[in-house]
């Protein structure tokens, strides 16, 4: 319970900055003078300096009182409340975080105990002049781009690239305001007046959440439905009984790139834009949503899975957007998966929580046949359009060049989509031009310095880049190997390559490259996919970016270069993952209503069991065929894992502490779970840092991680070697 304690008083803080391992992150010191309570964000110090914690309860430990340091001041920002003490608590026991490291992801924001103050800030505030130089139309360019948002001089010059005398050049002219603004502004009021009309299975879906959300308290919702079938008209409904309830909805989304365009709809439904939250977001700008998400003056937040971590005050919706997307596992530093993390969030504080999604996690799937999850399916898309035909191109039959990737019978239906005016997308998984670089006179691949992983080319920058560390390289003249110069060639495809192909096939033909890497700034992908959507492009060659919810009215085809790719390795999860990529690429086809979609799938293997099930359309056959493998085999969701990686320079030292851990195996036995490993992790160098795996396999209600907490305790590792724990491991690299 919350409670105030007087001057003097033992008061545990827990700190934001890691306390060495033995240390639970929670110190004991005296309540300043005038008090504090619980929940209160504090300045306190730590040796030398000075570190930001957050009043946890009261001191435990048996530390001299005499000998306590005092906190050295309260911070002016809303106490942390219990709900949300409680998530971080549970969330860090749960992934077996220091709590500071937990701690730190509720507290990413400039300036948190700073006053309310004064700031210049600077819009858009008259007609931009016919003439205008690069660096002006930037700025233009710039302010639009952040929607009104409040943009502080070194912000607006960082985002458009340009010196400061080009913005007071603009205020002079008129066409930039510069004003005093409170430093952190209330976010407009939505008003949740009628959207937009509903259809069939829409009606009765929105009708469902609204009345769960009516009833209150806890509870989740698999919202399943075909691509193109109006999930986000739905979810919206539920949002909009959120906001006339007086709560706070959460909307989380995969990528960054959804977020312009998801924006839109919510502004137009809404009357005003939400708050945003997410790494494309302005220091400024993380400050103020912070802020007004504590005072409860933000309603509505969009953003990435960190916003789950924001101090909300009457959280009454969380709403996961293609919830099966990988991007919400966090795979560094603390490693969790917010669909996970929302729905224990949501069940701390009472609030509901919609996971949507055309092609569900099977982890997902499977709680709402056991009945922990209401379940409610749209079966048809919205209007008149209608789901594309699928079909598979045998490409054992197709005799290709050695640097050809495009077969005949997708060439021929490019060439058909083109001559009616219509768009075409070419989906290869794979970015840059080549992911291999061979020697062919010695065999040797170039492979990355610091990593045990191959450079994959990219032509566009003309370097090699390793995708596991960033490191970068020329391509060389010469193999580094045995020194022959001219013989280095690029093996198998990436999208620059096959971008290659298509304009040497399709010369006339208009083209984009829909790829993460090759975009400076989320402004300039936002920017590409708005001119696709307005039928700049004739063909679209992309990465699985382009599978996220976007809405081309002109694109009819969708050519799968490899529909195999993902099938390759060991990875557990790697036909469901195959199986829903292949169904949203798919689903991008035929969007408008006027014209039939198609999805030709380039494969090598068309009996395989998965490309059937992708090609059949039966999807529940997929899940319950795929859950009754999962089920036998005990692993996830029908079991537990935990993965467990160790790192450090010395391959030697990680192996041998790895094989002491695994001789010391005892409370994991003791709860009938299997140790596997040590082994080499498969990427085995990462950074110049040695890797290696031990994975953990429990029955699914086992107290994994007691255990683990239990058998990592017995040893100290040495001080240059990392141990990182990955329940409920999403990948095995």
């Amino acid at each position: 319970m919350d409670r105030v304690f007087a001057a003097g008083e033992r008061v545990g803080v827990a700190l934001t900055e890691p306390l060495g391992r033995a240390l639970t992150g929670v110190l004991d010191y005296r309540a300043p003078e005038g008090g504090c309570g619980t929940g209160d964000f504090v300045e306190v110090p730590l040796g030398p300096r000075r570190m930001l914690g957050v009043v946890w309860g009261p001191g435990t430990g048996d530390f001299d009182a005499a000998k306590l340091r005092a906190v050295s001041r309260v911070l002016d920002a809303r106490p942390m409340r219990a709900e949300l003490r409680n998530f971080l608590s549970r969330a860090a026991d749960y992934t077996l975080t220091p709590l500071p490291a937990m701690l730190r992801l509720a507290t990413r924001a400039p300036g948190l105990g700073e006053p309310p103050g004064l700031r210049r800030v600077y819009r858009l505030s008259g007609p931009a002049p016919n003439k205008l130089t690069d660096a002006r139309l930037r700025v233009i360019e710039a302010l639009r781009d952040f929607g009104g948002a409040s943009v502080t001089l070194g912000e607006l010059c960082e985002a458009a690239a340009c010196s400061s005398s080009v913005v007071k050049g603009l205020v002079k002219a008129g066409v930039v305001s510069e004003d005093e603004a409170p430093r952190d502004l209330p976010f407009p009021d939505l008003n949740p007046a009628d959207g937009v009309t509903l259809q069939g299975d829409q009606v009765a879906a929105a009708d469902a959440l609204v009345a769960a959300l009516a009833q209150g308290g806890y509870g989740t919702t698999l919202l399943k439905g075909v691509t193109g079938s109006g999930k986000t008209e739905v979810y919206l409904e539920a949002v909009a009984e959120c906001l006339r309830q007086g709560r706070q909805a959460l909307v989380l989304l995969p990528e960054i790139a959804l977020t312009a365009e998801f924006l839109t709809r919510v502004e137009a439904r809404f009357g005003a834009r939400p708050a945003e939250w997410h790494s494309g977001v302005t220091q400024t700008e993380r400050r103020r949503v912070w802020k007004m998400v504590s005072e409860g003056r933000a309603q509505m937040v969009v953003g990435a899975r960190s916003a789950l971590f924001l101090p909300f005050q009457q959280l009454g919706l969380i709403v996961v957007d293609e919830e099966h997307d990988t991007s919400y596992k966090q795979e560094d530093g603390v490693l969790y998966n917010a669909r996970d993390m929302a729905v224990l969030r949501a069940s701390i504080c009472g609030a509901q929580v919609v996971l949507a999604s055309a092609t569900p996690s099977l982890e997902s799937w499977v709680n709402a046949e056991q009945g922990k999850y209401t379940r409610l399916d749209l079966g048809a898309r919205y209007g008149t359009a209608e789901l594309p035909e699928m079909r598979a191109i045998d490409m054992r039959g197709e005799r290709l060049a050695s640097n050809r990737w495009i077969s005949d019978p997708l060439a021929r239906a490019v060439e058909a989509r083109r001559a009616a005016g219509e768009q075409s997308l070419l989906f290869l998984n794979r970015r840059g031009y080549a992911p291999v670089t061979i020697c062919r006179a010695c065999g040797h691949q170039v492979g990355c310095d610091h990593c045990d992983a191959r450079m994959v080319e990219h032509r566009f920058l003309k370097r090699l880049v390793c995708h596991q560390c960033g490191a970068t390289k020329p391509v060389p003249e010469a193999c580094p190997s045995c020194g022959v110069e001219g013989r280095m060639a690029p093996v198998g495809p990436g999208v620059e390559r096959l971008a290659e192909e298509v304009a040497e096939r399709f010369p006339e033909a208009k083209l984009a490259i829909l790829s993460s890497d090759l975009f400076g700034s989320a402004r300039a992908l936002k920017q590409r996919i708005e001119e696709i959507a307005r039928g700049e492009a004739e063909i679209v060659i992309g990465t699985q970016i382009v599978a996220k919810g976007h809405n081309f009215p002109l694109l009819t085809l969708v050519g799968v270069i490899d529909a195999d790719l993902g099938l390759q390795g060991s990875d557990l999860r790697a036909a469901e993952r195959t199986f829903q990529l292949m169904r949203q690429v798919a689903g991008r086809a035929g969007r408008s209503g006027d014209r039939q979609g198609l999805a030709l799938l380039q494969t090598h293997q068309p009996e395989h069991p998965v490309i059937r099930s992708i090609l059949g359309g039966d999807e529940e056959a997929f899940w319950r065929a795929e859950s009754a493998e999962r089920r036998a085999s005990g692993v996830p969701p029908w079991g537990r894992m935990a993965g467990i990686i160790l790192s450090g320079p010395e391959v030697a030292q990680v192996f041998d502490f790895g094989a002491e851990l695994a001789r010391r195996d005892g409370p994991l036995r003791r709860i009938g779970a299997q140790l596997f490993g040590p082994a080499p992790a498969p990427i085995a160098r990462v950074r110049g840092r040695h890797r290696v795996r031990l994975l953990i396999k429990a029955d699914k209600h086992a107290p994994i991680q007691a255990a683990v907490a239990e058998w990592l305790a017995q040893l100290k590792p040495p001080n240059n070697l990392r141990i990182a724990v990955d329940i409920d491991p999403q990948s095995f690299y």
